[in-house]
């Protein structure tokens, strides 16, 4: 889960005030980690992300320069310790990185300060979404309904998707029917359910 926020600037580097720009970035944190802390979900670790968009004067075109600092909590508030020398090498290393060289005696302005808060969510098991252990390809079935397959009508198998078992076989064609989805498979070709419930449909003939 991500929340990110954007703050025009349109300063040049040497105008720019430090303290005020060290606030915002604390404070775009802040509503981040709490836009998370509202959201209900349960997160592994968190990370923060700060990028300024900046240009040379004359310049149209911005390079988007991550920042290599993050909100350190002291005794009196959060801080990032940003300064002049940290946005000037992050910027260098961004344009040549863009364009291969710097335009040297030319000043920079910082267009946009963007954050990102990131809440990384515990890996999903995959291994839920298999079929219950009792299903069956029998349960499973639902009859035959005639298909029109190329030239001929054919009757085709239907099955109740979400109930067939781990390793059925579906030879087309066959009908898989399912709350919000139908799957077809044509002659010629068939389904193989794997143990996390996906249909895998492959050439058979």
């Amino acid at each position: 889960m991500r929340h990110d926020h954007v703050q025009t600037i349109n300063r040049m580097l040497d105008e720019l005030d430090l303290p005020t720009l060290d606030g915002e970035m604390v404070g775009q944190a802040a509503e981040g980690h709490r836009v998370l802390d509202g959201a209900g979900v349960a997160f592994e670790s968190r990370a923060e992300e700060f990028e300024l968009d900046m240009l040379y004067l004359g310049q149209t075109h911005t390079v988007s320069v991550r920042l290599p600092v993050s909100v350190t909590q002291t005794s009196t508030g959060g801080i990032t310790g940003i300064d002049r020398q940290i946005i000037r090498a992050a910027f260098e290393q961004g344009y040549r990185a863009a364009y291969g060289r710097l335009l040297e005696g030319i000043p920079m302005r910082v267009m946009n300060l963007r954050s990102a808060v990131i809440g990384r969510r515990p890996r999903f098991d995959l291994s839920l979404l298999a079929p219950a252990q009792d299903a069956s390809l029998e349960a499973a079935a639902r009859g035959t309904r005639r298909v029109h397959t190329g030239a001929e009508w054919q009757e085709a198998s239907i099955h109740d998707r979400l109930a067939l078992p781990v390793g059925a076989i579906i030879v087309g064609p066959a009908i898989l029917e399912q709350p919000d989805a139908t799957i077809y498979i044509e002659p010629g070709m068939s389904g193989e359910v794997d143990r996390f419930g996906n249909v895998l449909i492959a050439i058979t003939s």
